[in-house]
């Protein structure tokens, strides 16, 4: 018998256990080839038998060794609960179940570097915005809107917008000329979808959701906009007309900006914007993590560096205030495109964001294009559960403060506020959008929602979210050519354009009943809360 020592980790310690019927399985091996984990493997398992032949009871043991799939019960390999091995089993004799035992784990990290790197939670699912809704109706005061035969202006800006009073505009020979240049603003959709890598995901999941943004803006009429996230772009992306589509994103790591300016003479067009990311919501206070394992050559070569982990600095070196970041970046980056593309800022939602937007908002070049505020509920399995789980800032009372600090100022509106972190995050993203603008933003941003259409199998419980491991099951957050394939990039561009146009359709039934052709930005009597501290935190009414 194989000794064991009572330290050893049995399945009772692991987050998953493979639950395995033998009498079911056909040994085909589809299990263990679809694992990328090696959370599985084939093994044989001895099996005794009493029978009796004869007429008068004479029972015989007999001994039999038959092959079996047996669980690997280290933490290198544990099974993240993915269901890859239930989908590809022809016979239902294999499937993960979670194991609500696994205290220990936390406390056995052994060889393997710490259990708890990249994971979801559910500690702070507990959302504001699910305890308020939508209270203030038309009826007879003040009649409601058809929303399906209204026509509606569902645009919102992005670049720095100028007061009346302040425009360029002067009396010249009888005609209205502009004395100088005003800052650039793009009309866009409400919903920009959140930068993601190449690098952090894979080729394929990257093109799906490029393709899905150019679809529906060349097909559908809805101007949605994208980040292209940290690490630089593909330079055929950068040279096609396709770029107008595309947010640049330059964080404190600066990857891939060698490349992007280089190819700057070459760009048929303008991007729609700069975005200058300061910090995130799933990690704030710390820089990005790309590890070894998906640092691939096309990765490499985009973002002009070797196979190595790629860890970004927590803060961009050399700014040390926010005026500087305004006075260096700000003028740089808008400079770099003839002062054509709006630029804006994103940082993690704290308890300094209200004085972070009123720097912006006193902004003596005037060209912040926007302010983007990432809340605590944001980010994929790649971040770590201690920033996810403590670290960070709910995003609705920052938007709300941020809004009503320019509303004292009288200077709403002129730099745009966008939120995001956990929008969607219980079921309906077109929901969390309209309740969000209605409390002062001026749209919201989403990214784990997108890569939830392209197939991801994460969710809030600990299931899978292995996002930065390379090992993905499904070919999104994966840099491994075989697994890529496992990814239908047709088939997840559709996905999320039927999600959008459907977040379009309810956006304008949530207009409507409040009598809005245009996005209520700042409406906030429209909403009502069932929770008396909310209501009192937002300024909204409390409804019991």
């Amino acid at each position: 018998m194989e000794t064991i020592k009572v330290r050893d980790i049995t399945k009772s310690d692991l987050k998953w256990n493979i639950e395995y019927i033998a009498e079911r399985c056909t040994m085909c091996g589809s299990c263990v080839s679809t694992c990328t984990f090696g959370a599985i493997k084939a093994g044989v398992m001895r099996v005794d038998k009493i029978f009796s032949q004869n007429i008068k009871p004479d029972p015989q043991n007999t001994h039999k060794t038959i092959p079996v799939i047996k669980q690997v019960k280290t933490l290198a390999n544990a099974c993240v609960g993915c269901g890859m091995c239930a989908k590809v089993c022809p016979n239902d004799a294999i499937k993960p179940v979670r194991n609500t035992d696994d205290n220990r784990q936390t406390l056995m990290a052994h060889d393997a570097g710490p259990v708890k790197r990249g994971g979801r939670t559910n500690l702070n699912a507990q959302r504001t915005l699910d305890h308020i809704i939508v209270g203030r109706i038309s009826q007879m005061t003040d009649p409601s809107l058809d929303s399906i035969r209204h026509t509606f202006d569902v645009r919102s800006p992005f670049g720095r917008v100028l007061p009346a009073k302040s425009l360029p505009f002067i009396l010249k020979d009888g005609k209205l000329t502009m004395a100088h240049k005003a800052p650039p603003v793009q009309w866009i959709y409400p919903l920009i979808f959140s930068d993601m890598s190449i690098g952090a995901l894979s080729t394929r999941a990257w093109e799906a959701v490029a393709m899905a943004v150019a679809y529906l803006n060349e097909k559908c009429g809805l101007p949605v906009r994208m980040s292209s996230g940290e690490g630089g772009m593909p330079s055929k992306l950068l040279e096609s007309e396709q770029l107008k589509y595309m947010i640049l994103q330059i964080a404190s790591g600066h990857f891939g900006w060698n490349r992007i300016v280089k190819a700057i003479p070459k760009m048929k067009t303008d991007p729609a914007g700069v975005l200058i990311k300061i910090g995130q919501g799933a990690k704030p206070g710390d820089g990005g993590l790309l590890q070894a394992a998906k640092v691939a050559e096309h990765v490499q070569a985009i973002r002009g560096v070797p196979k190595a982990t790629l860890s970004s600095p927590p803060n961009h070196q050399g700014l040390y205030s926010i005026e500087e970041s305004v006075q260096k970046m700000h003028l740089s980056l808008n400079a770099a495109f003839g002062f054509r593309v709006p630029v804006a800022i994103k940082c993690a939602a704290s308890a300094t964001s209200v004085s972070v937007y009123n720097n912006l908002l006193r902004d003596p070049y005037q060209i912040c294009g926007g302010f983007f505020i990432d809340g605590i509920q944001g980010g994929t399995g790649a971040a770590n559960e201690i920033s996810l789980d403590h670290t960070g800032h709910p995003i609705v009372s920052k938007i709300r403060d941020c809004y009503l600090a320019a509303v004292k100022q009288g200077l709403q509106g002129q730099i745009p506020l966008y939120g995001g972190g956990g929008i969607g995050m219980t079921g309906n993203a077109a929901a969390d959008a309209f309740k969000m603008i209605c409390l002062g933003a001026n749209g919201v941003f989403v990214g784990k929602m997108l890569i939830q259409l392209l197939g991801c199998v994460g969710n809030e419980h600990g299931r899978c979210n292995a996002c930065n491991t390379g090992n993905c099951p499904t070919g999104i957050c994966t840099q491994d050519p075989r697994l890529v394939k496992r990814l239908d990039v047709e088939y997840g561009a559709e996905r999320i354009v039927d999600y959008v146009l459907t977040f379009d359709k309810e956006l304008r039934k949530l207009m409507a009943p409040i009598g809005n052709s245009s996005l209520p930005v700042g409406r906030s009597d429209a909403l009502v809360s069932t929770d008396a501290a909310i209501a009192k935190q937002l300024g909204i009414q409390y409804v019991c």
